[in-house]
């Protein structure tokens, strides 16, 4: 079985079908359309998966950020009622704005529910099983760039810098044409597993774990065994502004769903340098699930061990063990 195929079936699985992702985006421009054209805001900025182009099925929310104009209200940003005052006032003029009953400039909005940090703006039946949501939020633009919001559940605003994130991927991105669709594999692969990693900690992750290889299978085999180690230690905003991006991560439960990874992906890259390619496909599907691709002879119910070192065949480097580790626990 030619394994490149079902990398690229698997790929095709990762991401986000195109039309899916144009609806989100016509959505997401509903609300930038409707705010950019109200002389109390600033400027629109695009946040999230979607914006980043990380995104991956299923696609059923978007983020914006709706920068207002400081003199416009004067009482924001300061501790107290005022972060959850902003909030209110946003999801009011969402209603005005995007109401299904009545918007001034579309209707599209069914029902805005103002959050801790954002609005939640449903655009389908809020008690549908996965109902599409714009998650809005308010914020000022600082001196130095970075977004003050507000945190209604402590009575104060924050900062964040969502933009400095999306221009960490791009740049990935540039350097290294796969890194997008490989985060959405590794994202796919968080989502079929128990891991208590949220997507936002496995992008980070990504950021600086995930090597640039041509090689598909060795860049997430580096990943796995990379991030493993990796996952004792603080995972945080790239900005530096908002600290962890997940306080209630279970590093014990991440830690051996990596660690699973890391083995079997290493056993598979051995296989595929011994020319084993059906076992490696193996391999890889149990890392991966049913979605991996399956050989035409199907995979044994146990799978068999691969052996430890390759040098045979000419030009196919030695594949050694992974090294036994005593990481800290955090």
């Amino acid at each position: 079985m030619d394994l490149n195929k079902a990398f690229d079936d698997l790929q095709s699985e990762a991401d986000a079908a195109a039309e899916h992702v144009r609806e989100a985006r016509r959505r997401r421009d509903v609300f930038r359309v409707a705010f950019g054209g109200q002389e109390e805001v600033e400027e629109v900025v695009l946040s999230g998966s979607l914006a980043r182009s990380t995104q991956r099925e299923p696609l059923n929310d978007v983020d914006l950020v709706i920068v207002f104009d400081h003199a416009e209200h004067p009482e924001w940003g300061a501790a107290g009622p005022s972060a959850g005052d902003a909030l209110t006032y946003l999801g009011q003029r969402v209603n005005a704005l995007l109401g299904i009953t009545n918007g001034e400039v579309a209707q599209e909005v069914r029902l805005a529910r103002p959050g801790n940090h954002a609005v939640k703006c449903f655009l389908d039946d809020p008690d549908a099983e996965s109902p599409f949501t714009v998650d809005a939020m308010p914020a000022l633009r600082q001196s130095d760039g970075t977004l003050l919001v507000p945190e209604k559940a402590s009575e104060r605003w924050i900062l964040t810098n969502p933009e400095f994130l999306i221009a960490r991927v791009a740049e990935r991105q540039r350097d290294w044409s796969l890194f997008r669709p490989m985060v959405r594999v590794l994202k796919m692969w968080n989502d079929c597993h128990d891991t208590s990693m949220k997507s936002l900690t496995i992008e980070v992750l990504a950021l600086e774990r995930l090597p640039e290889e041509s090689n598909r299978p060795r860049a997430l085999q580096r990943f796995f065994t990379a991030a493993e180690q990796a996952i004792d230690y603080p995972i945080e905003d790239p900005a530096g502004l908002c600290g962890p991006t997940q306080r209630d991560l279970d590093r014990e439960r991440a830690r051996a769903q990596l660690s699973a990874a890391a083995t079997t992906s290493w056993e598979a890259v051995v296989a595929q340098e011994q020319g084993e390619t059906d076992h490696a496909v193996c391999l890889w599907r149990s890392v991966f699930g049913d979605v991996f691709p399956e050989p035409p002879d199907g995979c044994p119910a146990k799978k068999s061990k691969a052996p430890v070192v390759v040098g045979a065949a000419a030009g196919v480097g030695t594949v050694r063990p992974r090294p036994i580790r005593d990481a800290p626990q955090g």
